[in-house]
């Protein structure tokens, strides 16, 4: 490709990504609103962030928080427990970063590691697994129950559009960092991640804290979702009356629905 059209190319990019923010920020200062209510009645909120290694959580969560005041919200993204954690109770180094009243949490992963990277990858033993299954409804019934409003977002992602930004990040020097040993077993991994996927969404969507999830191949749009979502499960002071906050339904599933649909996908897969 030569220069001139390399320039065109990265004038066209430039102007749809100008295009997008713009279509995102009515929604990111809804966020604010939302965030000042929060600080104004001492109300607490956390927010699950999670899906398989590339599914763009790392950009949602960017966007959400752009504009939020860092003193009311943390982003929490744990590495991997210490000796002593591993002695603790499963779920406690994550309530040591629960909010405090007029916080957002926002968890890069969470406790759900144990349901899906820690099973797949056998970095706990079955019997662990198990536990956490058997548990986490009631923990998480309880965390609502003492005034948190939980909210559980599962970003999927095709096969196909994983291993592409696999790619960019092992050819772009600025993304190589994201690049991990577990990222590259991911594609192998694959079906595997889908059965724990399948298993989590089935036996862990509750009533007080559901399980949703967004088609996350078109980043912008997972974006767009997520925040409507987010805004739509609140009530806060004043929220805008003309702001359209109906879900994409080609964006957005309930976990019964997803569940249908992998259903679908797996009977077709079984026909052939």
């Amino acid at each position: 490709m030569d220069s001139y059209n390399l320039d065109e190319l990265q004038k066209e990019e430039a102007i749809v990504t100008y295009a997008e923010n713009l279509a995102l920020e009515p929604y990111q200062a809804e966020l604010v609103k939302l965030q000042q209510h929060l600080e104004k009645y001492k109300e607490k909120l956390v927010i699950l962030f999670e899906g398989r290694d590339a599914a763009g959580k790392g950009s949602v969560i960017g966007s959400v928080s752009r504009y939020m005041n860092p003193k009311h919200y943390r982003i929490v993204a744990l590495g991997k427990p210490t000796e002593k954690e591993r002695t603790q109770w499963y779920f406690q180094r994550y309530i040591k970063n629960f909010p405090s009243g007029g916080e957002i949490i926002l968890f890069d992963r969470s406790w759900y590691n144990r349901a899906m990277v820690e099973h797949v990858f056998g970095f706990c033993s079955e019997e662990e697994h198990e536990l956490f299954m058997k548990h986490v409804v009631p923990f998480e019934e309880s965390v609502v129950e003492h005034g948190t409003t939980l909210v559980k977002l599962y970003f999927s992602v095709s096969k196909e559009k994983q291993s592409q930004r696999f790619e960019q990040r092992r050819t772009d020097p600025l993304r190589q960092w994201k690049l991990s040993e577990i990222d590259l077993q991911a594609q192998s991994m694959w079906h595997n991640f889908t059965d724990t996927k399948y298993r989590m969404l089935k036996y862990t969507s509750h009533e007080k804290a559901p399980w949703y999830v967004i088609r996350s191949t078109n980043k912008h749009k997972a974006r767009l979702e997520t925040m409507k979502l987010i805004l739509s499960k609140m009530q806060y002071e004043g929220k805008s009356e003309t702001l359209n906050f109906e879900a994409d339904e080609k964006i957005l599933f309930s976990a019964k629905k997803e569940l249908e649909i992998m259903d679908k996908a797996q009977l077709k897969e079984n026909s052939k």
